[in-house]
């Protein structure tokens, strides 16, 4: 049996494998080069670095890498540096929910789930997703060695989570992860708060897209793009409030629903296309906003066309 096969079939059944630790140098890079004025409206450039462009380097930006190697530690404290991942990951669960439930052709009864959490971190959602009743499997994969440390530890602190075999973790990034063949990829793929990370995401969209199993859906969170996102990201979460470390977003890494949206659209094979914003508002945690994915954090979801 060939290494990547026998990769495949431990991730599917949730048993533990060892894969390198390695994954390309690349130079930082912005995703786009972007024009904003004061009302929100941008020009998207159609300079190399922006959505569109296709590349051949790793998505592993080394500088992100080392910012959350030095995070790992306060994971999951829930009043840490992570608090607000902690806080927003029911709204993830929610907007899922809400996608499966948008399709025309339902869930068949009693069909469990097979999810894989790209950018893991130290498994907040990850462990969440192993402990639904409706879930079969959970991969979860981040090229960080630290967060991949933390997640791996705190899973083996409930008795109950590594008994079941549900829930495997791969120190890698996700051009390391091979792809399932025969159509046999994942219910849900997730993608939180990891695209505005990335070197390139047009190329690393790429290489997500055929991890996806045919009805299933890809399901990201990020942030738009706009003087809002940047006077809440930049200046008050980090530099006033504090409640987020400083140096985590680069707001020339962010990108707008729109320009996700475009990029599907013009991909054969992929449908429904939604978006949910969302608003953190102090003391009383996360909530969803109209149009909100116009302006600053939002989820956002694609079905690969079923068969």
């Amino acid at each position: 049996m060939s290494r990547a096969r026998s990769i495949l079939e431990r991730a599917r059944n949730g048993r533990p494998c060892t894969l390198p630790r390695a994954w390309s140098a690349v130079s930082r890079r912005h995703m786009c080069e972007t024009i904003a004025s004061p009302g929100g409206a941008r020009l998207l450039s159609t300079a190399p670095r922006c959505l569109h462009q296709a590349s051949t380097t790793s998505s592993v930006d080394p500088t992100e890498v080392n910012h959350f190697n030095a995070l790992a530690s306060a994971w999951w404290d829930p009043h840490g540096s992570s608090r607000l991942l902690h806080l927003m990951n029911p709204m993830r669960h929610q907007f899922i929910k809400q996608c499966i439930a948008s399709q025309a052709d339902a869930q068949p009864a009693g069909q469990k789930l097979h999810y894989l959490d790209i950018g893991c971190g130290g498994g907040i959602f990850a462990e969440s997703a192993a402990r639904l009743p409706n879930t079969a499997t959970v991969t979860a994969i981040d090229p960080t060695p630290e967060v991949f440390n933390v997640a791996e530890a705190h899973k083996r602190r409930d008795p109950m989570l590594c008994q079941s075999g549900k829930l495997t973790y791969y120190n890698i990034g996700i051009e390391d992860l091979p792809v399932h063949s025969n159509g046999n990829g994942y219910d849900v793929v997730s993608v939180f708060e990891v695209i505005e990370h990335v070197t390139n995401p047009s190329q690393f969209l790429q290489t997500v897209l055929p991890h996806v199993k045919p009805g299933g859906w890809l399901i990201m969170s990020t942030i738009a793009r706009t003087w809002t996102s940047w006077f809440i990201t930049n200046v008050m979460a980090e530099d006033i409030l504090g409640i987020v470390p400083k140096g985590t977003h680069d707001w020339n890494k962010y990108l707008n629903e729109n320009e996700l949206r475009d990029w599907f659209t013009k991909r054969e094979g992929w449908e429904s296309p939604r978006a949910m914003g969302v608003l953190y508002v102090p003391g009383l945690g996360w909530k969803d906003v109209p149009r909100g994915e116009e302006y600053g954090n939002y989820f956002f979801g694609v079905r690969k066309s079923p068969l």
